[in-house]
């Protein structure tokens, strides 16, 4: 495993909801970081925001890692859940709050 990747892998396992994303969870410099920082938010599941403009090689190589070219990226235990658009509509369809509650993560919507 090359150096990034044991990184990325170390970030991931340091919480149970990790944010790839382009800022911080308090100040998103992108819109969709910021959309998945309100769901998230929103649902007060505590998050980890790694912010990719401050180190270049973890920006590129979250997406070699999981294989996916875009940036936020959402990991949930360990596992890739996708990016703004499919976090969006878990949120939605109520799949994200199914899943994270599934995992053990609590919500404050969970009863809605």
């Amino acid at each position: 495993m090359t150096d990034v990747n044991s990184r990325i892998e170390t970030e991931i396992k340091s919480q149970d909801v990790v944010v790839f994303m382009k800022g911080t969870p308090q100040f998103p410099m992108c819109g969709f970081s910021g959309q998945v920082a309100q769901i998230l938010n929103y649902l007060g599941v505590p998050f980890k925001g790694v912010n990719v403009l401050e180190d270049m090689e973890i920006r590129e190589g979250i997406k070699a890692f999981s294989q996916w070219p875009t940036i936020p990226q959402v990991y949930v235990k360990g596992e890739f859940v996708g990016g703004c658009d499919i976090t969006r509509e878990m949120f939605q369809s109520g799949e994200l709050q199914q899943m994270l509650t599934e995992k053990g993560i609590a919500t404050n919507t969970a009863a809605a």
